[in-house]
């Protein structure tokens, strides 16, 4: 087991480090959806990309 674990220690360390941005980056998301953030800036009427077909244009 020693023998794998000093054979591959620079994989092992790049994959931690790999998997703590992604964890973060994650968690991050769900703070901003939780606090009902949004990626886009919620200004639905001067998004090119939406065409008016947002969830929040929608509502009456």
């Amino acid at each position: 087991m020693l023998a794998f674990l000093s054979a591959n220690i620079a994989n092992i360390v790049v994959i931690a480090v790999i998997l703590l941005v992604v964890t973060l980056a994650v968690r991050s998301l769900v703070r901003d959806k939780k606090a009902g953030k949004s990626s886009c800036g919620c200004n639905c009427a001067s998004c090119g990309a939406c065409s008016g077909g947002c969830a929040a244009a929608k509502k009456p």
